[in-house]
């Protein structure tokens, strides 16, 4: 790992519990400072802060959550989320794509993998939860992708989409290219099957 990146990542650490602290501030602030825990974005997808043990009930059986793709490095959720073990005992499946908080970009093979996960628990007609620290960067590039795959919609179109609906997202410019090039490999991929079917 570069000197950079390992800076980069230790910042992360640092500022992990503080920024946390201001996440859960602003989702108990009245008016238009709150910020919601998690949005609804379709029928499959709901995109959130961490899923903290104590909504675990609410996402299972109000949202027929059965797949949570976590964006989060292991030290984030260590204390305060459901382990894989304690997701499986609910019914649901965890997916992990760790990605460093605030400077970090999910990779294209990440962010497939994680698309097809989505595509999975759509297929089956349940939910799946993605989430990062605070469901602003890493979770909502994740469920851009997504959206892009599902709708045959452009990055621009995607980033519109979500932030109609959870305005407070913050897709960085690294991150956005990670959706253009997705964009263009989904675009090449539903060309060549059009062609054979």
């Amino acid at each position: 790992m570069a000197a950079g990146a390992v800076l980069e990542a230790g910042l992360a650490r640092l500022l992990f519990y503080p920024t946390l602290l201001y996440t859960l501030f602003r989702g108990k602030m009245l008016g238009r400072a709150r910020r919601e825990w998690y949005h609804r974005i379709d029928h499959v997808v709901l995109l959130g802060a961490l899923p903290l043990r104590s909504i675990t009930r609410q996402l299972v059986q109000d949202e027929n959550v059965r797949g949570v793709i976590t964006m989060n490095e292991e030290y984030e959720t260590r204390f305060l989320c459901n382990s894989s073990k304690e997701w499986k005992k609910v019914g649901v499946e965890q997916l992990r794509l760790s990605t460093v908080d605030m400077t970090g970009i999910p990779t294209l093979a990440d962010i497939q993998k994680g698309v097809q996960f989505a595509l999975k628990y759509q297929s089956l007609g349940q939910c799946v939860y993605v989430h990062c620290k605070a469901g602003r960067s890493r979770s909502a590039t994740m469920v851009a992708a997504y959206l892009i795959q599902v709708y045959n919609w452009s990055p621009e179109e995607a980033v519109r989409a979500i932030t109609k609906i959870r305005s407070h997202v913050h897709i960085r410019p690294e991150q956005f290219k990670v959706l253009q090039e997705f964009h263009k490999i989904t675009a090449v991929t539903a060309k060549e099957s059009f062609h054979t079917s």
